[in-house]
């Protein structure tokens, strides 16, 4: 017998279903990813901590579990929302069923819900705070949802960030590169490390002076969860690593860090972009991109639109939305997307090599800071 599990929406929808992984109650924001494969990454990406995930695609968990395929040490949502769960799986390689993994990792869902219906729903009302339990009344979720935190003025890099700096690479490599990790995905570093770069990977707090003193030719602003605009720590961290005038890249909260640093301003979208298949511009080069997306907040066109500075390098196709820019006074620029993917596919990777090309051009003609 499968035990009864319900999805509240802050708004007053009520939905029923079944429970999958822990028994229990869990709340956060609400938000769907409309990628067809790649459950486990999407789970455990830090960038969705605070958040309930609606998969959209119709089946989840065929093909089970493997430790392998995780971008963080363990599943960074908050619940799980999904039409038909699959307690068996398929492929051999797997390590166990997605119903075992979500289990022992203390992560609740349910499942047998129509996420058409509720995606649409979404799409419509916006992003809310929702809570799931298989183990409260519907009376009794009322009152606990109000305890859930808006994602708008939630600062959550410094709960997911390393707690010590570490280092991924070859330590005699030619280019040494500063990561100030505030929900970085493993793939990230990993892209990094396969270009010949040796990497230091310092917590989200870490001061400007920590990162200099390990000396490195470039800075790297990674991805992660919350509301940049709150993150008054990282920002002065990027205005100080923009002064030294070294290469700086930044991908995701990184690139609404950039931004912030540079005097635009971030504001909340209705629902955000997550998924595998968002259509982006390259207006350097004219070519288009698919991409793989995960961000409920976006930067300011109209603040880039006054500022001489910053030029846009990359738009959304869908919505037009700012995907990418570049400083002109600076060796700095970001992307609103993840060209590492994981999963998703690889047509921006690109971007990575043109990080470590900027820095070769810096080692070549040094500046002096």
């Amino acid at each position: 017998m499968q035990k009864k599990a319900y999805l509240l929406l802050e708004d007053g929808l009520l939905v029923e279903g079944t429970a999958i992984g822990k028994i229990g109650t869990s709340g956060g924001e609400i938000c769907f990813n409309t990628g067809m494969t790649g459950y486990q990454e999407i789970y455990t990406d830090p960038s969705y901590y605070g958040q309930i995930i609606v998969n959209t695609n119709a089946h989840i968990g065929n093909y089970g579990a493997f430790d392998a395929e995780q971008e963080s040490s363990r599943p960074m949502i908050s619940g799980l929302v999904v039409n038909e769960f699959a307690h068996e799986f398929s492929r051999k390689s797997a390590t166990g069923s997605l119903q075992q993994y979500l289990e022992s990792r203390n992560v609740v869902g349910i499942a047998n819900i129509d996420t058409r219906m509720l995606v649409r729903y979404i799409r419509s009302k916006g992003a809310m705070n929702a809570i799931i339990s298989s183990e409260l009344t519907p009376d009794q979720l009322k009152a606990e949802i109000k305890k859930v935190p808006s994602m708008n003025g939630l600062e959550l890099s410094s709960l997911v960030t390393t707690k010590e700096a570490y280092t991924v690479g070859d330590a005699h490599a030619a280019i040494k590169v500063a990561v100030l990790d505030l929900g970085i995905k493993q793939s990230i570093v990993t892209n990094l490390a396969s270009r010949g770069v040796f990497c230091k990977v310092f917590p989200a707090k870490t001061s400007f002076a920590e990162m200099k003193a390990w000396n490195p030719h470039g800075y790297f602003i990674s991805n992660g969860p919350g509301d940049p605009s709150v993150m008054t720590y990282a920002i002065e961290t990027v205005k100080q690593a923009l002064d030294s005038g070294k290469p700086l890249f930044g991908i995701c909260l990184g690139h609404q860090l950039l931004a912030l640093a540079s005097g635009i301003s971030t504001y909340k979208m209705h629902h955000g972009h997550r998924g595998l298949n968002h259509p982006v511009k390259n207006l350097v080069t004219g070519k288009g991109e698919m991409t793989s997306q995960n961000h409920g907040f976006s930067v300011n066109e109209k603040d880039i639109e006054k500022n001489a500075n910053v030029m846009v390098t990359h738009v959304h196709l869908n919505d037009n939305t700012i995907m990418g820019i570049r400083l002109k006074d600076r060796k700095a620029f970001s992307v609103q997307y993840h060209p590492e993917a994981s999963p998703g596919p690889h047509d921006s990777r690109y971007l990575f090599d043109e990080f470590i090309e900027m820095i070769q051009a810096e080692i070549a003609e040094p500046v002096t800071a």
